[in-house]
């Protein structure tokens, strides 16, 4: 009988190698069947310095801190406009809505990998044939003598009762919903950046805006004093026309000059008009004034001379950090495709009150339960599965190739920002000294018109040269205020 007994044991044991030789066997043919993930996640090396002749390059190894817009734009209104451009601008309101959607994912993703619990309250009732299974079944018992009055089976509709509740697992064994959660988590993380981004474009706008209003006020400025020095001189040509030393055409071209500065000062305002408008339309605003400055204020540009490390201005970029995070989003992709070549284990069971009479529904008799188990391996859907991962893996090479092109474009245009900075300096500093000459022209113009060695096209000639250098200073201004925004934006914007 021993021998029997040992016999039987030792066939269970044989069984359970073998079907454990069987799963092993499984996992290793699938693991050796699926194909490898991309690993391009880092860019090429950056450079440690800027390509720029200035000894204040940005360039070192300290870490950068983000800006911030009222010291970077040293303008209390300006800074004002940016704060209420944030707390009411509609496209930054939807973009806050769309962070709050973006983690809901994230949330949601985060429960996929907890087991799922329902509380279940079931009720049926069934009628059987006489000529079925369970109505032979259900007859033949009540006849039982094993069986108490109240375990007999009601034929007529027979009910089938469950209270209690069902828990269903998916063992995350291979990281399939592990790495669903990290690209959720991932795309959480750029949704944040892609707001700063939105944050840092939109603040740059207001402030492109407000320069320019400025410019345009200080160009109106400049045609209203112009429109004076051209009255004075169209005086002295009346004057020396009635004595007989000018004629009437020398007046009616002053006369012409004058209506074409009149014309243009009034295109202007209308510039002005529409200008505040589209700024009062990024502020969410109907209508009214901007209330600015009145002329450029130099913003503290203290960062140009700190040595701080390129790798770290560049990464804390929100569009290169945008396409990073996408970039380890697209990654933990690939990698979940390529968790559905393995097999999955899907864990549950459940527990309650099972009875077919309400009567007996609590009873201790009633309670019951039981444990699931399974395992799941791919065998003809292999090729969908390979569909799947050959796309998940291209899509990450895509955002590879778009974040090195965000690192590549990030560099080069702060690089060249660093030039034209530079160079406006030096093109102001020339500007300034051609309308000093020119102001001194306008009035040698004059004392020479009086003393009869010039004549009057030379005043007119004089008076637009120093009107065009006027205008095209505040212009070049303008133009290195809308650098300095530019600057702030490839140095990634800051709070407000």
């Amino acid at each position: 009988m021993k021998n029997i007994l040992n016999q039987y044991k030792n066939t269970d044991a044989i069984r359970t190698t073998k079907s454990a030789v069987i799963i092993t066997g499984i996992l290793l043919l699938t693991a050796c069947s699926a194909p490898k993930v991309s690993d391009k996640l880092d860019a090429a090396k950056l450079p440690e310095n800027f390509d720029t002749k200035t000894k204040e390059a940005v360039s070192g190894t300290t870490p950068f801190i983000p800006l911030k817009t009222e010291t970077f734009f040293k303008d209390e209104k300006l800074d004002a406009l940016l704060k209420k451009a944030v707390a009411k601008n509609p496209d930054y309101l939807i973009m806050q809505e769309r962070i709050l959607i973006a983690n809901s994912h994230l949330k949601v993703a985060k429960l996929a990998l907890l087991p799922s619990l329902d509380l279940v309250a079931d009720a049926s009732g069934t009628h059987y044939g006489k000529y079925t299974m369970d109505g032979v079944g259900n007859y033949d018992t009540n006849f039982s003598q094993n069986i108490t009055e109240r375990q007999r089976i009601n034929e007529d509709v027979t009910p089938n009762l469950f209270l209690g509740a069902k828990v269903s697992w998916e063992a995350d064994i291979w990281g399939k919903l592990s790495n669903r959660k990290k690209a959720a988590q991932q795309r959480f993380f750029a949704s944040q950046q892609g707001m700063r981004l939105l944050q840092t474009r939109l603040l740059g706008d207001v402030a492109d805006l407000y320069f320019k209003l400025i410019a345009l006020d200080k160009q109106a400025a400049i045609y209203d004093d112009n429109l004076k020095t051209q009255e004075r001189a169209l005086d002295i040509v009346s004057a020396q026309r009635s004595v007989g030393k000018a004629t009437e055409l020398a007046v009616q071209q002053f006369n012409a000059q004058n209506s074409n500065i009149h014309a243009e000062a009034s295109e202007l305002k209308l510039s002005i008009d529409q200008t505040e408008k589209a700024l009062l339309t990024l502020l969410g605003e109907y209508g009214g004034k901007i209330d600015r400055s009145g002329d450029f204020l130099s913003g503290r540009l203290e960062v140009l001379n700190q040595k701080i490390s390129v790798d770290s201005i560049i990464h804390k970029r929100p569009d290169v950090s945008e396409a990073y995070f996408e970039l380890l989003a697209s990654n933990a992709d690939a990698k979940s495709a390529r968790a559905a070549f393995f097999p999955t284990v899907n864990l549950g069971g459940y527990a309650g009150f099972n009875s077919f009479s309400f009567n007996t529904l609590f009873d201790a008799g009633s309670f019951a339960w039981q444990l699931l188990g399974g395992l799941t391996a791919p065998v003809f859907n292999k090729g969908q599965i390979k569909q799947d991962f050959f796309v998940s893996n291209k899509r990450q090479e895509i955002s590879f190739i778009q974040y090195q092109n965000t690192v590549t474009t990030a560099f080069n245009e702060l690089s060249a920002l660093l030039h034209r900075n530079q160079a406006y300096q030096d093109v102001l500093k020339h500007k300034l000294d051609e309308i000093d000459h020119l102001e001194i022209a306008v009035n040698v113009s004059n004392d020479l018109y009086l003393s009869g060695y010039a004549n009057y096209l030379e005043i007119i000639n004089a008076q637009k040269n120093k009107l065009e250098a006027e205008l095209d200073f505040v212009d070049i201004q303008l133009r290195n205020a809308n650098s300095q925004v530019l600057l702030y934006k490839a140095l990634g914007g800051g709070i407000n």
